[in-house]
């Protein structure tokens, strides 16, 4: 599972909104692509959270490295943009949740 945390200037979020949407969109074609959702902040924050699953870490890298993937939307992020991703994987703790 990939998180990423991006933060932009306010007068960005449109342009960020039409970079993430046409990287997703490129993305969801990659072999162990599952599903991604796009949060945002609320009271009109310019911080948002992607939550991409995907089937393993290798696929994930695989299509995050890949340059023919995200070369449509690589132009499209504004300078503003401040991103952490990290990716996790399910952590088992007894009682509670299963891995």
């Amino acid at each position: 599972m990939l998180v990423n945390v991006l933060s932009v200037a306010p007068e960005d979020v449109d342009q960020l909104l039409l970079a993430w949407s046409t990287d997703a969109a490129a993305l969801k074609h990659q072999p162990g692509f599952n599903s991604t959702q796009l949060y945002r902040g609320i009271a009109g924050s310019s911080t948002f959270l992607n939550h991409a699953v995907w089937e393993s870490t290798d696929h994930c890298r695989a299509a995050r490295l890949d340059d023919g993937v995200r070369a449509a939307a690589r132009e499209l992020y504004p300078a503003s943009l401040v991103a952490t991703p990290h990716l996790f994987r399910p952590q088992a703790v007894p009682g509670i949740c299963v891995a």
